[in-house]
């Protein structure tokens, strides 16, 4: 009703779902993987399965400053594939730089954003939808992620 803020029902706890993820901005591919937990490990595992599915390309992988970005246990990874993966890292507080921003805010829009989810199951089913729904239309991806304002 007109004036009245919409209620969205909910159990009164959080569930969280980690995800990391890349954007063509050539092409608007995306691709994306979910992760039990948001450390320097599965950040190294991300990586491996970027390049495996990039095999024939060199990464320009555009990241902010998080911790797990330069972890240690990085290092020996990052100089073996150094021919095919380059980390660029934004300046401090520069969300607006990143491409992939621009998909987590529209992920959060249409999945999350007054949206009711039982639990972690319905969150993830929602999230794959949404990540099927982009691989077929590259072109609003890019539209999405375009530099110019809407």
């Amino acid at each position: 009703m007109k004036g009245q803020q919409k209620k969205i029902l909910t159990f009164g706890h959080h569930v969280q779902v980690t995800l990391f993820g890349t954007v063509d901005i050539q092409t608007g591919d995306m691709f994306c993987i979910s992760a039990e937990k948001c450390n320097a490990a599965t950040f190294l595992d991300f990586l491996q399965q970027l390049l495996a599915r990039y095999t024939d390309k060199f990464v320009i992988l555009i990241l902010d400053n998080a911790r797990i970005h330069h972890a240690k246990l990085l290092r020996p990874f990052l100089e073996e594939n150094c021919h095919c993966l380059f980390l660029l890292f934004l300046p401090p507080y520069s969300p607006e730089l990143n491409p992939i921003e621009k998909m987590w805010r529209w992920l959060k829009d249409m999945v999350i954003v007054n949206h009711f989810h039982k639990n972690e199951s319905e969150i993830r089913s929602s999230i794959s939808e949404f990540l099927t729904f982009i691989c077929i239309c590259p072109e609003k991806v890019l539209s999405r992620i375009a530099c110019t304002e809407r």
